[in-house]
């Protein structure tokens, strides 16, 4: 029995010191201490020992189980500092090498662009106001003197939701919530952007879903020079001092007269010749404009004979592609970064 106990410490001994890793390590802990190990093994034989031998044998299997306990967790002890060593020289740092740039974030030219038009209007005491996107036919429509009937409702082919609900075509709606917000003849100098729908092709120069501006200054006294130097000072402001202005008549249902405002071309400066972004003219339409209809007006609770307005709004996409030389609407919802990190 003796004979068998220090074989098996010999043999314990050696394959604790042969062991690799934690996991060998504890495969021999279980081997020889384990339930089912060797030194449990030879407890189970102690009933063929003699009464007069147990207490010897016994106390040789309490050193042997001691002693393999001991060299264990000191191999423990090694095998984790070793393996701590070789984490810590795994994970080095060479506190020597440079820095990792950190990429900043930009604002999209969108953003900018939206930005840049809110502080001018805001310099000049607009105040900026919102409205719901799912908006109502009467205040998309109808408050703007386009009745049910009205042809010019076709060019702007709408996102219904029901006879009465519809994804709004413009931001000119806000207008109309602003109006019957005030009561009596209360003045009003706002600004409305905003996101609008249409249902227009995804390509170069059309997208479903684009960004609007929609102005609106309605006062005693208010006449068509406010407007034509509104829209002279903004240009100036947002396209810089060389940019002129040109004016067009046009149709509008909510304005009378309406016009449709061209700025020089800020890459050829109004010159022309060659210019790919002007395609010659010189000159680039940048929004629509006019008088405030008096029927609008009428329709708000404003009395047309007391205080006028004028009215103009703007696409965010077509001013800040003509600012930036951009050729294509598509780049501005492809989330490419060799776009975007320009601006």
């Amino acid at each position: 029995m003796e004979q068998k106990i220090a074989e098996m410490r010999a043999a314990a001994t050696a394959e604790i010191s042969s062991s690799a890793d934690l996991k060998a390590l504890d495969a021999v802990r279980v081997k020889f201490l384990g339930k089912k190990g060797a030194l449990t093994s030879l407890l189970r034989g102690m009933n063929q020992v003699s009464a007069e031998e147990r207490p010897k044998i016994g106390k040789i299997v309490n050193e042997a189980r001691a002693e393999i306990e001991s060299l264990i967790a000191a191999k423990n002890s090694e095998l984790k500092a070793a393996a701590l060593q070789d984490k810590l020289a795994s994970e080095k740092i060479d506190v020597t090498l440079p820095g990792r740039k950190i990429h900043r974030g930009r604002l999209h030219p969108l953003t900018l662009t939206l930005n840049r038009i809110k502080e001018i209007f805001i310099q000049m005491g607009y105040s900026v106001e919102t409205g719901p996107e799912v908006e109502t036919d009467y205040f998309n429509f109808e408050a703007l003197n386009l009745p049910k009937d009205h042809p010019a409702r076709d060019t702007q082919d709408s996102f219904y939701i029901t006879e009465e609900i519809l994804l709004r075509t413009q931001t000119s709606p806000v207008q109309a919530r602003t109006m019957q917000k005030h009561t009596g003849n209360a003045p009003i100098r706002m600004i409305a952007p905003g996101r609008v729908y249409r249902r227009d092709d995804f390509d170069a120069s059309h997208a479903p879903m684009f960004h609007q501006v929609e102005a609106l200054v309605i006062d005693r006294g208010i006449t068509f020079g406010d407007l034509i130097g509104t829209l002279d000072f903004f240009c100036k402001q947002f396209f810089g001092e060389k940019a002129n202005i040109r004016l067009r008549p046009s149709f509008f249902p909510f304005v009378e007269p309406g016009l449709e405002c061209d700025v020089s071309c800020p890459i050829c400066h109004g010159h022309g010749g060659g210019c790919k972004v002007c395609h010659d003219s010189g000159w680039l339409e940048i929004l629509g404009a006019g008088v405030v209809h008096p029927k609008v007006l009428e329709m708000s609770g404003y009395d047309s004979s007391v205080v006028s307005g004028f009215a103009f709004g703007l696409g965010v996409e077509r001013v800040c592609m003509i600012k930036y030389a951009i050729d294509d609407l598509r780049l501005f919802f492809e989330n490419d970064l060799r776009f975007l990190n320009q601006f």
